[in-house]
């Protein structure tokens, strides 16, 4: 298992948010049970299983708030979460990524210690070597079936001539699960009616592929659908059995800009410090740049560019029109947007900057510190009240 150090707070006196060495990822607790609390209701409510992504937040300790602190089912994206996921109690784990053969006694392993860890794939070749690696070493391998339901990445569409020829090999090994999908041209809805289509059609094309292997008289016992979008979205899951999603947990500056969630929602922000001013070109300059935002540029193709973050006061509060509009590898540059006055921050301010992209700032960092921004404070700078090791590696 790779999990990485687990660093304590870079500062041993740390108190607030005012002591750790800048940048470091920052967590509000509070914004997380709210979303977590809102994903499952809502799937409640549909009537499906949630099987949270935890490839944003890869952390045990924000898992444990998205079951109600129960080592409930989730979703992994590489081998490493599997396995420090079941090594904390978790029993039922979807590894949503193709699987190829190297990683498969790694699977194995799992398998027996009492994981029930299903793989993914779309093509007859890679079930051919999972029915034979499972016939092998005498395990039951579980596999999903991936759909394509958007041309987005891989799998295959509903009406593929080589579905049922691939599930009738998983079959007789005993390893067939059931289909998956994702919508992931749900990131470009701008609607909620965009969002509600992508949702549906989610639906149909994963249905549609299980209803095609019942008929040729194959088990499917799961049909699993969901992305961030399309489960805030679903108003019917008739023959689905779960929905996943992980950017939820943290949320971020696309979700805000599809629509998906406000601002307030967002639970991860990056602390840094102003370390120096250009006032000849507008820019005040931060010891925060790629390395510690990452290069994503998502809300560059939304009506609203973010650049690499918002900016907030180290409370969290919004300072309008201040964005993070350029990075190198160690510095950030802010500007102010639409000719507005740039604020007054002299070189030590401390900023918290609102990301783009959950999932790739989140991987920027080995940890969170984090904070309850349901206390209030009158005091400059929030408390830290825990941190929060991630899992890293693949």
């Amino acid at each position: 298992m790779t999990t990485g150090p687990a660093p304590a707070p870079s500062s041993p006196a740390a108190q607030t948010l005012a002591d750790p060495d800048t940048p470091f990822a920052v967590v509000d607790v509070h914004r997380v049970r709210h979303n977590a609390a809102r994903l499952r209701a809502r799937a409640d409510r549909l009537g499906v299983v949630l099987r949270p992504h935890v490839k944003t937040a890869k952390s045990l300790d924000a898992a444990a708030l998205l079951h109600d602190g129960s080592p409930g089912p989730v979703t992994v994206s590489t081998l490493a979460e599997a396995e420090a996921f079941a090594g904390a109690g978790y029993r039922d784990i979807t590894y949503a990524v193709g699987i190829e053969p190297h990683k498969l006694p790694r699977v194995i392993a799992l398998s027996r210690r009492g994981v029930t860890l299903r793989v993914l794939l779309d093509s007859a070749e890679q079930a051919t070597f999972v029915a034979a690696a499972a016939r092998e070493a005498g395990v039951t391998l579980p596999a999903q079936i991936e759909i394509d339901c958007d041309g987005h990445r891989g799998g295959l569409e509903p009406d593929a001539p080589g579905l049922t020829k691939i599930a009738g090999i998983l079959h007789d090994a005993g390893c067939l699960d059931g289909v998956l999908t994702h919508a992931g041209e749900s990131y470009f809805c701008h609607t909620a009616e965009e969002r509600r289509e992508a949702a549906r059609n989610e639906r149909d094309a994963a249905v549609a592929a299980a209803e095609r292997l019942r008929a040729a008289g194959l088990p499917v016992p799961t049909v699993s659908v969901g992305s961030t979008p399309t489960a805030h979205a679903a108003d019917d899951l008739t023959g689905v059995t779960e929905i996943r999603a992980g950017n939820y947990v943290f949320f971020d500056l696309v979700m805000a800009g599809l629509g998906v969630c406000g601002l307030a929602d967002l639970a991860l922000s990056v602390v840094v410090t102003v370390i120096g001013h250009r006032p000849e070109y507008g820019w005040i300059v931060t010891d925060g740049g790629w390395m510690a935002m990452s290069r994503d540029r998502g809300t560059a193709v939304q009506p609203q560019d973010q650049g690499y973050g918002l900016v907030t006061d180290l409370s969290g509060t919004l300072i309008p029109d201040l964005v993070m509009t350029a990075a190198s590898q160690e510095h950030g540059t802010l500007t102010a947007r639409d000719g507005a006055a740039l604020p007054d921050l002299p070189i030590g301010t401390r900023l918290r900057v609102l990301p783009n992209h959950a999932c790739a700032t989140a991987a920027q960092h080995q940890g969170y510190q984090v904070v309850d921004g349901s206390r209030g404070t009158e005091a400059p700078a929030p408390g830290i009240e825990a941190y929060w090791p991630r899992v890293t590696g693949w």
